[in-house]
């Protein structure tokens, strides 16, 4: 179809930030680029998402950092090695963004927001000749050109429907969380109609119910539970044990903590209908000092009263306490103790996909080749979370969509070259 990477075009469908990254990638060698979205501008999860301050990455070392992408990590390693996180803060820095690692070690823009950097990084792109079409959802092929070497596109447009002809064509169409904001999965029957195999997309980083009583929901929804553990046994039998914040909610938990741990919650609640988790409400302190305190003489005192001068159990701690426990296990102070180290709360059902940060699933590496091109459909590239991989928050998705759509737009110049076109 084309000669000269002049003349050459390549379609990004989807311009969340692996789509621009894979733009980038094409634009810097030349190729005509064209960016189209269905949403009225581009971007718009990537905003939402730092409305609370943008976290870019984390500065964790490479080993524990490739960790965080759990059994996706061995297809995750590649692509950061290309475009790890010091390579996105380098990145960053040359589009005129600083950036700083704060306490937890997640690291920000030093504006904590990311419209500035969106606006920058735009104003680039379009320098380099990349153009955008807004409000171009894509809904397919032509019927007469599968698995050829060029695409022709079809696009619901508001001026009816376009069709357009390109080389090769990266995907970068997001997952199926916050569908309003444009990620709404529609492209998986698109590509199950041309045999490309799509993982089910389920809820990651997400909140999930716990069928709390009214007067849990009522008094004490919205308020976070700070200084918390869980402990929980995934699906494998391991057991895993880590402390932050969560977030009561009217119908359950979410918050940080629960992100973290959403995939092996998810995984035990899909196998075996529920889960029960062990919240340790008192993280700093050791079993044997919380049964010391708690069985300490109290006198007069009420049993409230002696847990928050103790150990500094009040509020919606102590709320849980009497939302799990009965009135006979509360008075029991050597189980009350033990309780507060290691409370069973049972969750039973992930909340819906539309909600949460982001999805598990979508289409595995193993139908695509080293460059992220789907082998079913020579020409068309996917990235971002489209593939089927995840990871919690804290600058770990974000890293790896940067860096997949690095790898799109890469690959679709090896494909071009591959055409005989001179690199």
């Amino acid at each position: 179809m084309s000669s000269s990477f002049d003349s050459a075009r390549v379609a990004v469908i989807g311009g969340g930030p692996a789509g621009l990254m894979a733009a980038e990638a094409l634009a810097q060698h030349g190729v005509q680029i064209d960016v189209y979205d269905a949403m009225p501008s581009v971007g718009r999860k990537f905003l939402m998402a730092g409305k609370g301050g943008m976290n870019i990455t984390h500065s964790e070392p490479l080993e524990p950092f490739l960790g965080r992408y759990g059994a996706r990590r061995d297809q995750i390693a590649p692509l950061l090695d290309m475009f790890g996180p010091d390579a996105l803060r380098a990145w960053l820095h040359a589009l005129g963004v600083e950036t700083f690692v704060g306490s937890s070690g997640r690291v920000f823009p030093a504006d904590m927001k990311a419209a500035p950097m969106l606006r920058a990084w735009l104003h680039r792109l379009r320098d380099t000749g990349v153009r955008f079409h807004m409000r171009h959802k894509w809904t397919g092929w032509d019927n007469d050109d599968s698995n050829t070497a060029a695409h022709t596109l079809r696009f619901d447009t508001p001026d009816g429907e376009q069709r357009v002809a390109c080389d090769a064509v990266v995907f970068a169409l997001g997952g199926a969380s916050w569908p309003r904001l444009g990620s709404d999965a529609a492209w998986v029957p698109l590509l199950n109609a041309r045999e490309v195999p799509v993982t089910p997309l389920r809820p990651a980083n997400c909140g999930f119910d716990a069928d709390w009583s009214p007067y849990l929901s009522e008094r004490f929804a919205g308020q976070p539970v700070k200084s918390v553990a869980i402990t929980l046994t995934d699906v494998d039998n391991k057991v895993h044990n880590r402390q932050g914040e969560i977030l009561l909610t009217e119908t359950g938990l979410e918050g940080s903590l629960i992100y973290a741990l959403s995939a092996a919650i998810r995984e035990r609640i899909l196998a075996d209908g529920d889960v029960t988790i062990a919240l340790d409400l008192a993280p700093g302190l050791t079993l044997e000092r919380v049964v010391a305190e708690v069985t300490r003489p109290r006198g007069s005192r009420s049993m409230s009263t002696h847990l928050h001068g103790r150990i500094g159990i009040s509020g919606v701690k102590l709320a849980l306490l009497h939302e799990v426990l009965s009135k006979e296990a509360f008075a029991d102070t050597n189980g009350l103790a033990h309780a507060i180290k290691a409370l069973p709360v049972r969750l039973t059902r992930a909340r819906p996909i539309a909600e949460a940060i982001s999805t598990a699933g979508g289409i595995p590496f193993e139908a695509l080749d080293q460059h992220l091109m789907i082998e079913r459909l020579p020409g068309a590239f996917c990235a971002g979370e489209m593939l089927d991989w995840e990871a919690p928050t804290g600058g770990y998705l974000l890293t790896a969509c940067f860096a997949s759509g690095l790898a799109a737009g890469r690959g679709a110049l090896a494909y071009l070259a591959a055409r005989g076109v001179p690199v």
